[in-house]
């Protein structure tokens, strides 16, 4: 049997293909396999956003090809949807609108971070891994309910909304994370710290860390 993939949003496909079936024969199925998995992936999108987003397509490698081209042997089909502006401008939306307003200066403090770089929603640059938190200090209380507006807290909440809504898009959880001078910190493994700093400025580092925790919605893209 000859082995073949595809990937698209939310499938991880390995297609078994007779091989004394003809290199055309088997291309065509490889093809026909790929074309239904992304015909389900942009089900699944248009249920999450609404609409059918735009995608890239790439065939063992190379961007654009024809899918009859792939290997039929061992090739590689992958559909990469371009999700993350949608994803992101929808959570930035529902933060917003789940503030409290007493200042509105909470809700003009969500901050995202791409691959732990300050990036814009409107305008994402590509990454793996996408970060919101709040920049006010407050931001914590708020989280456990010290608000009277926000009972229940808003990370956490449109974290949960979120992963209904874009569960088959992305992996979205909630969680804390450093908010330092302006910067997303994540700190070195406490004995690299230790290493360099000695015991006392490694946990002068870890306690400053835990201190400047913010909630936070993290967003790893699939």
């Amino acid at each position: 049997m000859a082995v073949a993939r595809f990937k698209t949003s939310g499938l991880d496909v390995r297609l078994a293909v007779e091989a004394s079936l003809s290199p055309e024969s088997r291309r065509a199925l490889i093809a026909a396999r790929a074309r239904e998995g992304l015909r389900e992936s942009q089900d699944i999108n248009r249920a999450a956003l609404g609409h059918v987003p735009v995608h890239d397509t790439f065939v063992d490698g190379r961007a654009g090809a024809m899918l009859e081209s792939v290997n039929p042997d061992r090739g590689v089909i992958v559909f990469r949807f371009q999700l993350a502006q949608d994803l992101l401008a929808w959570i930035e939306a529902m933060l917003i609108l789940h503030s409290p307003v007493l200042t509105e200066r909470y809700a003009r403090s969500h901050i995202l971070f791409a691959d732990d770089r300050q990036a814009d929603a409107a305008e994402p640059p590509p990454a793996d891994v996408y970060i919101f938190l709040n920049a006010q200090p407050y931001a914590r209380k708020i989280e456990r309910g010290q608000s009277s507006q926000a009972p229940d807290g808003v990370y956490e909440a449109v974290a949960a909304m979120a992963a209904r809504r874009f569960g088959n898009v992305a992996r979205i959880r909630f969680g804390f994370r450093s908010f330092q001078d302006g910067a997303m910190v994540t700190n070195a493994e406490v004995s690299a710290l230790r290493r360099d700093l000695g015991r006392r400025g490694a946990s002068e580092i870890v306690k400053r860390e835990r201190e400047t925790r913010q909630p936070a919605i993290i967003v790893a893209m699939n």
